[in-house]
């Protein structure tokens, strides 16, 4: 007797569906059960689908997929329609995937279709029913939990996501993520009461009867509905006299590109008989939490890679500089690697200096990161050798313009280009000489909290022209001011130009500090040594935030641009004599004779100094009296121009006193300019505006200066006024 016979005497019928051409193939029986003719036929797939109630074609498609996955039977039940969409009959039918032949992708689908007597709806034998609600909770939650382990960015934030699941129907009341380690598995995140109720599960040998590690070793999921069912199947993992407290347990391999990384544990505390929609969930969330792990924990390691570069082309230790405090910050850009071309450095000199670098080189990648640290090395090297700034720069630009490179296929060259501030620091006397190759000019905080720019001469950015110059400029760093040096990064990020970017720096440079508790003293910066790391901080988190507590290290959310920036604080300390005392404000600019347009930046830095001053039109009647005063030596003699302005006394009453000094003898003489004259109006504008002038003859040239006295808040002038007018020349 046939099988088909056979069959065909309990109402059983044949089917047969091919993956790959997505033919179906109905013998006799099966194709009178789903409502066609009593006769072998072959259908496509769109035609066999017309014979099933649409929500059901649906479930078993999934079934389906579930069985191919875990190498089970598919069983599912469904619903026969005619074409006016009327149930005909409902069927069961139980399937086995089977590979093709040969090395063809994809598989044979074999089963048997019966029909049942009593028409169900869409259930799976002891599962939930089918119902459009339950199917429309599930799709729900696997978009969330899709969303959720998506968004996840580390390893601990992915297993605290699997842990708040709450899958709908039957939730578990504990999870377990398993991971592998060589010929060991062991648990790196649990959630619930803990695994140990059932079993220790850390650090088990793969070939331990257990079902994680059969999970591992097969790639199958384990499904355990009942405690007999798994002291059954696992006797040497089950311990009789351990307290119980779960009913059910499933067991999924997390398997990434073919590659099985770990299992999942789901247990329940109360009965589950894991029906096949309830095992295509916990398979879809076992896939996403694959893919979650495996991304996250890459991202780790590229962040620990990056971490490490990075900390390897930093200063290995804090600087020890007698009389100066040092605090650095490098924030990596949040994208790729996070790793880029900015760096910082402290190079101790032959001449017993130090030297202080910051840096950008062009580009946020795995080059720019390679160049910088070959760049690093070359500037610590010219600088060992005992080079000036000028000389540093200047074979650090060769060295950089030597170093384009053909890149890709093509052999096109990819030169970059590096920002570069370099200064010799000499702690004694105060004196910083800076070499500025396109960087930003360092910002000054001087004694009473002010912040300025200080404008420094410079050249072209590093690798552009190897033969460029790179003039120094002399800071003095008086005693209790800090100089900030930092990269664009921490300038420009946000939107901002240079403009808007200082004065956001600037909120927080200037931000007043307390006396440090029980000293009864304030260093002249208001900040003890401990409070500069303070200060760093907060220029950081003034441009992204405070740091995530989600993140694995500082600020590890995405960034723009790197950041780097060095604080370096002159110490002093002044004792506060009485509530009116305040230090000395003082600043100093070269105005050469080859760089006239400096003139403008010293304007700038007079008014960034009066900025508090009581009375605007004597600012600028200040600012007008400089510009005569550098002009004039300009002008009329053939040297620089050295202007040192100082602000001193109370707020009210505090005194501005500008000196510019000259190399040259000629003293001036009062003209008297006709209405169309070009010049001649210096001295007489000093009369005018000025409450005190002078010009004092000096062995290596001369020094013309002014005063002014501000207002008190009566509108009388200060108590500096009141000291007698100094002599005039």
């Amino acid at each position: 007797m046939r099988t088909e016979d056979l069959l065909a005497a309990i109402a059983t019928g044949l089917w047969r569906w091919d993956s790959v051409s997505g033919a179906v193939s109905y013998d006799a029986e099966a194709a009178r059960l789903v409502g066609l003719p009593a006769e072998a036929v072959t259908l496509p797939e769109a035609a066999a689908r017309a014979c099933f109630h649409p929500a059901d074609w649906l479930e078993v498609k999934a079934i389906v997929q579930l069985a191919v996955a875990e190498g089970t039977l598919a069983e599912a039940r469904l619903r026969i329609v005619d074409e006016k969409g009327t149930v005909l009959r409902t069927v069961r039918t139980r399937s086995r995937p089977m590979a093709r032949g040969g090395s063809e992708d994809g598989y044979h689908l074999l089963g048997t279709l019966q029909e049942v007597p009593d028409p169900l709806p869409g259930t799976s034998v002891g599962g939930p029913p089918i119902t459009g609600d339950w199917r429309r909770n599930r799709e729900a939650f696997l978009l969330d939990a899709g969303r959720a382990l998506a968004e996840a960015m580390s390893t601990a934030e992915v297993l605290r996501v699997a842990a708040g699941l709450s899958m709908p129907g039957f939730s578990p009341d504990g999870l377990a993520v398993f991971g592998v380690q060589g010929e060991r598995i062991s648990v790196i995140g649990h959630h619930g009461p803990r695994a140990g109720a059932d079993r220790p599960l850390h650090d088990i040998a793969l070939s331990t009867d257990h079902p994680a590690a059969e999970v591992v070793r097969t790639g199958r999921a384990v499904y355990l509905p009942t405690p007999e069912e798994y002291r059954g199947r696992f006797p040497a993992t089950w311990s009789p006299g351990r307290p119980r407290i779960r009913r059910s347990w499933a067991f999924l391999p997390l398997i990434v590109a073919g590659h099985t990384i770990g299992a999942w544990m789901a247990g329940f505390a109360h009965p589950v008989s894991f029906s096949p929609d309830e095992r295509s969930v916990l398979t879809t969330i076992a896939r996403m939490l694959a893919q979650a792990l495996s991304r996250t924990a890459l991202q780790e390691t590229e962040r620990e890679l990056a971490d490490g570069l990075q900390r390897s082309m930093l200063p290995a230790s804090k600087p020890d500089i007698p009389g100066l405090t040092v605090a650095a910050r490098y924030v990596p850009t949040g994208g790729g690697l996070q790793v880029g071309g900015d760096w910082y450095d402290v190079i101790g000199l032959p001449s017993g200096r130090t030297a202080l670098v910051i840096g950008d080189v062009q580009g946020h990648d795995v080059r720019a990161a390679g160049i910088m640290g070959q760049l690093r090395i070359a500037v610590r090297a010219y600088a060992s050798e005992g080079h000036h700034p000028d000389a540093v720069l200047s074979r650090a630009s060769r060295f950089l313009a030597g170093l384009a490179e053909p890149e890709g296929p093509d052999g096109r060259y990819d030169p970059r280009f590096a920002t570069c501030l370099y200064m010799e620091v000499d702690p004694v006397a105060g004196t910083l000489d800076i070499a500025r190759a396109g960087h930003p000019d360092p910002a000054v905080r001087l004694a009473d909290g002010t912040m300025m720019l200080r404008p420094t001469a410079g050249g072209l950015p590093l690798g552009i022209d190897p033969d460029t110059d790179y003039p120094t400029t002399r800071v003095v760093l008086e005693p209790g001011e800090t100089l900030l040096m930092c990269t664009d990064g921490l300038i420009e990020t946000g939107g901002h130009d240079l403009e808007t970017g200082w004065d956001r720096i600037r909120e927080v440079f200037e931000r007043p500090a307390a006396p440090a508790a029980g000293s009864g003293r304030l260093t002249a910066h208001g900040l003890d040594a401990g409070d500069l790391e303070a200060l760093a901080d907060s220029l950081v988190q003034a441009v992204h935030g405070p740091p995530s507590h989600h993140t694995t290290g500082p600020l590890a959310d995405r960034r723009e641009d790197d950041i780097a920036l060095l604080l370096i604080r002159r110490e002093a300390e002044v004792c506060l004599v009485g509530p009116g005392s305040a230090p000395v404000r003082r600043t100093a600019v070269t105005v050469a004779q080859a760089e006239p347009e400096r003139i403008a930046g010293a304007r700038r830095q007079l008014r960034d100094m009066l900025h508090d001053w009581a009375d605007p039109d004597q600012v600028e009647s200040a600012v007008l009296m400089l510009s005569e005063m550098v002009t004039n030596v300009l002008v009329h003699t053939d040297g620089d121009a050295l202007l040192v302005a100082e602000v001193s006394g109370r707020h009210g009453a505090r005194r501005l006193r500008l000196d510019v000094a000259d190399s040259s003898d000629e003293l001036p003489h009062r003209r008297r300019p006709g209405e169309l004259a070009s010049s001649g109006r210096g001295l007489l504008l000093m009369e005018m505006l000025a409450d005190n002038w002078g010009v004092d003859p000096r062995g290596d040239g001369k020094c013309i200066w002014y005063e002014l006295y501000e207002a008190a808040p009566d509108g009388r002038p200060g108590p500096s006024a009141a000291d007698g007018p100094a002599p005039r020349a």
